[in-house]
Order: C-alpha cells, then sequence, then structure tokens
C-alpha cells in the first residue's frame, strides 16, 4: 500500500482537521515541488495508474486539500496554479470544462482568498477551492449555455441558490463543466462545446448529463463537483468514470426557483464517498424558496462514515430477472460489488420487485415528456428557435403536446402503486443493489447505444432504463464503482437506501468504497 493509499480517510469529521499533521505536512512539501515539476502516477497498462506518493496538489482528496489550505501547510494561490496548469494540460483530452475563466484573474481570487487566511477569515472547508459548476446551472458572470446553441451567449446575472452555498463554503468558480444539450441524454455532447471524454481512453463518452463534472472528477481537474439527476445524471457518468455520484432523496437539496415535486434534483459528486457527503453538507440544508426542502441540519452530512455494518442484507436487482439488456460482461463486472459486500458484514441476495417493468416505463415516459414540454415549450413554439433544438428534445416535447391532465394523474397513481410494491422489498432488505448502466462506456462519437445484447433501443435513453426505478422512488441513491471491463473501461452500481436515509446509505457506500477501492486505487494515466 503507497502512502497515499495509507493516508486515506477513515472518517469524516465535522471539520477537515482529521488529516496527521506531521505526515500530511510531509506530503504536501512534496506535492508543491512536484506540482511545479508535473509530476505523473507510475503507469500500470496504457490507460489507468495506481496512486502513489509521487503525487501532486490536484491528486489530493478534497478533505485533504481542505485541511492543507485551512493548516497553511499550502497556499490558495498554489492550489489554483496547479489545477490550472493541469487543466491547460489535461482538459483538451477530455473536454471536460467548458467557459474556463481568465486565468490571472483565477490566481487574483485565489491570493484574496490567502489575504483572508492572514486575517484569520476562514469562509468554509472549500476556502480557495478551484470550482466547476454544472453548465445546466447559473454561476453570476459565466455563460449558462446549457449545451444549445440558443443561449450559447447567455452570461448568468446571478447565482443559483446551490452556487451560492458553494461560494460561501468559500469556493472560488473556474467555469463550467460540460453537458448534453439541456441536459438531454447520457452522452455529453452538444453543439456549443463538442463532446466530453472519458479519461480512461480519451474516446469513449463520460456518460451525462453530469458528464463533464465526471470526468473532470476523474482526471484531477476539480476536487469536487456538482451536479443534477432526473435520469440517472449523477449515476451514469460515475460509473462510467469510476468516481462517486449521490442522488439524495429529493428535496434534501433545493431545487430553487423550481418548485417541481421528486423528479429532478441537484447532489454531489466526488472522487471519494467521504469527499462526496462533505459536499452535500454545504449544498442540502433548508431553504425558503423552496418549500419542500427537508429540515434537517445538513452538517450531519460532515459526521463519521465509518460503521458496523454486519447482517445488513442487500437485495440485487440485477438486470430484473432478464428485463433489461445488459452488454456482454457488465453484470460479472458488477456482481464483483457482492464480494465487497460480503466482506464488511453484509448478506446480499436476489430480489424482486412485484411491478411490471414496462409499466414503468411508460409512467416514467409520461413524467418526462410533460417536464421537458414544459420547460423548453418557448423554444419550441418560435419555428426558427425550434430548428435548432436537438431531436432528441423535439420528441420529448411532442410526446408532452400529446399529454392529457388524465395521463398525469394515472401517472402518478401507477407511481404510487411502484413505491408501495418497493416498500414490501425494503421490508426483506435494508438496501437495494442494481447496475448503474446496461453498457460500459460506448464511442463518445455515437450519440447513443441503438442496441443492447440484439435488442433495439427504441428511444434515446431506453439503454438508461435501469435508473428509472432509482428515480420514481424518491429514494437516495449511491453509484459506486464496480471496477473496469476487459478494455479498462469502468462500470459501477447504485445503492438505493430507504427514503430520507440519505446518510446511512452514504455511510454503505463509505464501508463498500474501503473495501472496494476501485475509485481510492485506481486513476486514469492523464
Amino acid at each position: 500500500m503507497s502512502e497515499q493509499d495509507s493516508s486515506q480517510i477513515t472518517e469524516q469529521q465535522t471539520t477537515a482537521d482529521h488529516v496527521s499533521g506531521l505526515r500530511r505536512r510531509n506530503l504536501l512539501k512534496s506535492a508543491v515541488s512536484m506540482a511545479a515539476a508535473g509530476a505523473m502516477a507510475p503507469i500500470l497498462g496504457s490507460s489507468v495508474a495506481r496512486a502513489s506518493s509521487n503525487t501532486d496538489i490536484t491528486a489530493m482528496s478534497a478533505l485533504e486539500l481542505s485541511t492543507a489550505i485551512k493548516n497553511r501547510a499550502v497556499s490558495c494561490e498554489a492550489v489554483m496554479t496547479a489545477y490550472i496548469q493541469r487543466i491547460e494540460r489535461v482538459n483538451p483530452s477530455v473536454n471536460a470544462i467548458v467557459s474556463l475563466g481568465d486565468s490571472e484573474a483565477l490566481i487574483a481570487q485565489a491570493k484574496t482568498a490567502d489575504r483572508e487566511l492572514d486575517r484569520g477569515q476562514y469562509r468554509g472547508w472549500m476556502h480557495g477551492f478551484p470550482h466547476a459548476v454544472k453548465d445546466l446551472a447559473n454561476a453570476e458572470g459565466f455563460i449558462t449555455s446549457q449545451g444549445s446553441p440558443l443561449y450559447k451567449d447567455t452570461v448568468a446575472a446571478h447565482d443559483d441558490l446551490m452556487v451560492k452555498r458553494i461560494k460561501d463554503a468559500g469556493a472560488i468558480v473556474i467555469g463550467k463543466t460540460n453537458v448534453p444539450e439541456f441536459g438531454l441524454g447520457s452522452n455529453s455532447y452538444n453543439p456549443v462545446f463538442g463532446a466530453t471524454l472519458n479519461p480512461f481512453d480519451s474516446k469513449s463518452t463520460a456518460g451525462g448529463s453530469s458528464g463533464g463534472a465526471a470526468a473532470a472528477l476523474s482526471a484531477n481537474l476539480v476536487p469536487v463537483a456538482d451536479g443534477s439527476d432526473l435520469m440517472g445524471s449523477l449515476r451514469n457518468p460515475a460509473a462510467f468514470c469510476n468516481v462517486i455520484g449521490f442522488r439524495p432523496t429529493p428535496g434534501r437539496v433545493p431545487l430553487a426557483p423550481l418548485f417541481i415535486e421528486e423528479l429532478p434534483c441537484n447532489g454531489p459528486m466526488g472522487r471519494t464517498v467521504s469527499d462526496t457527503a462533505m459536499l452535500l453538507s454545504s449544498i442540502a440544508g433548508y431553504d425558503p424558496t423552496y418549500p419542500s426542502t427537508i429540515p434537517e441540519d445538513p452538517w450531519v452530512f460532515s459526521g463519521p462514515l465509518a460503521r458496523d455494518w454486519k447482517g445488513t442484507k442487500i437485495g440485487w436487482l440485477g438486470d430484473f430477472n432478464g428485463y433489461l439488456p445488459t452488454e456482454s460482461g457488465l453484470l460479472e463486472c458488477n456482481e464483483r460489488a457482492f464480494a465487497h459486500f460480503e466482506a464488511i458484514g453484509c448478506a446480499v441476495d436476489n430480489a424482486t420487485i412485484e411491478f411490471p417493468m414496462e409499466k414503468l416505463w411508460e409512467i416514467w415516459l409520461t413524467f418526462r415528456h410533460w417536464l421537458v414540454r414544459g420547460l423548453r415549450t418557448a423554444d419550441y413554439a418560435d419555428p426558427a428557435r425550434r430548428a435548432l433544438l436537438k431531436p432528441e428534445c423535439i420528441w420529448e416535447i411532442e410526446g408532452g403536446l400529446k399529454l392529457t391532465a388524465q395521463n398525469i394523474f394515472m401517472a402518478s397513481v401507477g407511481r404510487a402503486k411502484f413505491y408501495a410494491a418497493l416498500l414490501k422489498v425494503f421490508e426483506k432488505f435494508d438496501y437495494l443493489a442494481l447496475p448503474a448502466t446496461q453498457v460500459f462506456p460506448f464511442d463518445a462519437s455515437i450519440h447513443w447505444p441503438k442496441e443492447i445484447a440484439g435488442k433495439t433501443m427504441d428511444t434515446y435513453h431506453r439503454w438508461m432504463e435501469v435508473v428509472v426505478p432509482g428515480t420514481l422512488s424518491g429514494c437516495p441513491v449511491a453509484a459506486v464503482p464496480t471496477g473496469f471491463s476487459d478494455k479498462g473501461l469502468p462500470c459501477g452500481i447504485q445503492i438505493i437506501g430507504p427514503r430520507l436515509k440519505d446518510f446511512a446509505t452514504l455511510q454503505l457506500a463509505y464501508a463498500y468504497e474501503q473495501a472496494a477501492r476501485y475509485n481510492l486505487d485506481i486513476k486514469p494515466n492523464l
């Protein structure tokens, strides 16, 4: 085990002061010099490298970096410089970060953050962090293109609530992370910025819609990342990029200014579960502009993640008894997780939700058509603007135009029946698990898989049907890595916890991560 491996965080505490002072100071002295020298980790094969003591500032976990900045072991200026240099060198091969700010201006902001520390002003655990915001959210002074040529010049005049909270924690916004147009689809390509590529081979997709965020994390271009999730947008890219994605219980993170119950949500991503939970502690919490916000104190997510899991029962949903087609080798890759769950004291057994999955898909299409139509009606109504919409967006809107109030009502009734069936499964199992994707990362030049295992995909997102139960459940879902394909590309699973049990779900994800270590030990060779 390397020095960095042995110093991995075992618990997340209420502050980032958990890192051993002497060991961390010694590592940081080495890190600063190696950042300037551009040192690289040793190569394992052609696409991955194992973490080693020969690392740099950008390879530190977010919590390690937070402690280093707070303890003045490294300056905010050095951190910003290291990240900018890495972005300049690595981002062209992955296209994860777009609308990057001016380097001199960003370094000036970092110097200001250092002066604040000189005066005893500490703004939060992200003090001086470089942060890139998903390009569906507004960050003041940056373009919010949403991946659409219709909005490619739209500069945000304000911060969305989630972005404001990230800034309040001390972060410096450096740019945006790439998305598919309007977040539609799980391949992050668009006509404004092009496609985001997977850091593990620089040609496959990084997933979506938080594909830029996941690729940026995997490539060490940002310490943590924000994202959003309607149809797996925090889960699919995490699986494709060997990082962590977490879809909270809807209402955990305010969706202001929208007041749309249950379906879309904002959430955190990180290179580790500890980092992911800590970011959640900053973006979660009540806000009066979103009355469905869960009122629990968000600082709970900064608490210790380690706990005993002996006797915990996990239900494996797999491919829903053969209903979902999966790429050859994917289920086998996912099922490697069983041994890691068993190593931490869990028992894994097959589970079945007694609800017709095809019916669940129809319910999902109704809600999705309804939501996309509502959001994009103005663009569709203008023929000149409509001509610039991606075909999949037009298809969603026109599906929504056919809906009646009765369709929406019956979808709501059907969803309630599905949730009742899910509760029956939770009577037998404490948590559920299933694949995070149905395929391994595919060539990014292919907009979406047209078939899986010989079965034709009848929509642009049917190949991601596996995430629909998690969304419609309204339960917290963590995406964690389960290894790699024979081509060296990542895969992962979803862990579904009972509704409102977000922290416990993160704790299980943390215990699994410590046993499996895929994201801790294996990195892209960039």
